[in-house]
C-alpha cells in the first residue's frame, strides 16, 4: 500500500464531497477504537470543521479513557477540531423501561445503543451544517456485515469502507495514532461486559480478511486446514444472513398497467 498517497486520497475526497455539499465539516463519534480514530484524524486533515463526540453509555472505562485520549491528541494536532462529551446512559435508561420486558434481549438492547449514538450525531450535523462520517471498514461493512444498521451503519460518507482493517492500522501507526488504540482489541463498545469483535464473531479480522480474499480468488489456495474451513463458515454464514444491510431497502415497484 502507498500509505501516503492513500491518506492524501481520501483526504481530498473528503474536502470535495464536503465543498460540493455545502456542508462545513465533519461531525464523528469516537468510540476509542482503531476506526474511529482513523476516520477522524483523516477528517481532521481537511482543515475543515471536525466536531468529535464521546458518547458514553455504561461505558467500559479503558473504551472511554482511550477515546478521549485521542480526542486529546488530535485537538492538540488540528486546530479545526473540537469535542462534546453527551452522556447518554439516563437517555438509553429512558428508553430501556419503556420497552416491553419481552423486546429487551441484549442484542435488540446493544443495537438500541448504536441507534441513540446516531441520533445524537445527526442532531449535531443538522444544527452546525456538517456531515456524520462513518468508521466501517470492508470487512465490516461488506464482509460480514457488522454494524447496526441505523446505528452506525447510518452515516452520510464512508472514508475507509474500501480499506481492510489491515490497512486500517497501516494507515493509523503512519499518522501516528496513540498507541492505547493501536494495541486494544478491536470492540463495537454496545455491551457491558466489554466483550471484543472476536468475542463475538468467533474470528480474529485477519481470518475473516482471509476468508474475503478467498472467496474472491479460490483458486489461490489448493487445500484448508480446519481452521480455515472454520473461519470461511463463519464468514459465509454471517454474510449470508447480513446481506439486508448491504443492500439497498427492497422496494416494490408498481407495474405501469397498475397505474
Amino acid at each position: 500500500m502507498k500509505k501516503q498517497e492513500t491518506i492524501q486520497h481520501i483526504v481530498n475526497w473528503l474536502k470535495q464531497y464536503s465543498d460540493q455539499s455545502n456542508t462545513t465539516g465533519f461531525v464523528i463519534g469516537i468510540s476509542g477504537g482503531i476506526d474511529s480514530a482513523l476516520t477522524s484524524t483523516l477528517c481532521a486533515m481537511t482543515g475543515k470543521q471536525v466536531i468529535c463526540l464521546n458518547m458514553p453509555i455504561h461505558q467500559q472505562k479503558a473504551e472511554y479513557d482511550r477515546g478521549q485520549e485521542h480526542i486529546m491528541w488530535l485537538k492538540i494536532k488540528f486546530s479545526n477540531v473540537s469535542s462534546q462529551e453527551v452522556e447518554l446512559t439516563e437517555a438509553f435508561h429512558g428508553i430501556y423501561v419503556s420497552l416491553p420486558e419481552e423486546v429487551r434481549d441484549w442484542l435488540t438492547m446493544a443495537n438500541t445503543r448504536s441507534r441513540l449514538r446516531m441520533t445524537t450525531l445527526y442532531a449535531f450535523a443538522c444544527h452546525y451544517k456538517l456531515l456524520v462520517a462513518g468508521t466501517g471498514n470492508k470487512v465490516e461493512d461488506f464482509g460480514i456485515g457488522f454494524f447496526t444498521k441505523y446505528g452506525d451503519g447510518g452515516v452520510d460518507i464512508s472514508p475507509i469502507a474500501d480499506l481492510m482493517k489491515s490497512d486500517v492500522y497501516t494507515l493509523a501507526k503512519e499518522l501516528g495514532v496513540v498507541d492505547s488504540i493501536l494495541i486494544a482489541p478491536p470492540t463495537d463498545g454496545l455491551f457491558h461486559d466489554g466483550r471484543s469483535d472476536e468475542d463475538q464473531i468467533g474470528a480474529t479480522y485477519d481470518e475473516l480478511e482471509w476468508a474475503m480474499k478467498f472467496i474472491a480468488n479460490p483458486h489461490d489456495f489448493l487445500t484448508l486446514t480446519a481452521r480455515q474451513e472454520e473461519v470461511l463458515d463463519i464468514y459465509t454464514k454471517m454474510n449470508k444472513a447480513n446481506q439486508h444491510k448491504m443492500v439497498p431497502v427492497p422496494i416494490c415497484i408498481i407495474p405501469p398497467e397498475l397505474k
